[in-house]
């Protein structure tokens, strides 16, 4: 029989051994600091946030998380509902096309922190919330020119799958996926 663990804080499988790992939680202020050095490192897959972008961005979120260990954050994810006054040509994307549904912005895991699992529980997370705020359809886009394979091997483990292409300020391409939840 497996032990309970606090809400938020999730399991993973590492060499056969199930180990608790660190806590997700809301994001706070006081995070942004870290949330914006952690952006700052994958820069290259996402646009760049300033501290004035991401308090909008935070404010206008119906989901932003961080994994935090022992106050180091490891990763975190963004997302927006339907609605959200955000201007994201991909976010833009989705409106036209759902009329309800939960768009993953961004989640960013630390270069240090990678292949512990951080993306897929925050992927777990928030497919239990959109569950429980009844949404049916979780959204987000991943780079396919320039390639970024990891990202869509990552998705299709999770259920994604393409349901349009657009090419974006006309320097790469991005595939737009689409789970139901």
């Amino acid at each position: 029989m497996r032990a309970s663990l606090p809400r938020g804080t999730a399991r993973y499988r590492s060499n056969d051994a199930e180990r608790a790992i660190d806590m997700i939680r809301d994001a706070r202020e006081s995070d942004f600091g870290q949330i914006l050095a952690l952006n700052a490192e994958s820069v290259h897959f996402l646009s760049p946030l300033d501290e004035t972008r991401l308090r909008h961005l935070h404010s206008q979120a119906a989901y932003h998380r961080v994994v935090d260990d022992d106050g180091t954050i490891g990763a975190f994810l963004l997302a927006f509902r339907e609605g959200a006054e955000y201007d994201s040509p991909n976010y833009a994307w989705f409106a036209r096309e759902y009329p309800q549904f939960l768009y993953i912005d961004r989640i960013v895991v630390s270069m240090i922190a990678r292949g512990r699992g951080l993306g897929a529980q925050l992927y777990n997370d928030i497919i239990a919330f959109a569950s429980e705020s009844g949404v049916d359809k979780l959204t987000c886009e991943f780079d396919i020119d320039p390639p970024n394979p990891i990202s869509a091997k990552f998705h299709a483990y999770f259920g994604f799958r393409e349901v349009g292409r657009q090419r974006v300020g006309g320097k790469k391409e991005v595939s737009l996926q689409v789970r139901s939840v």
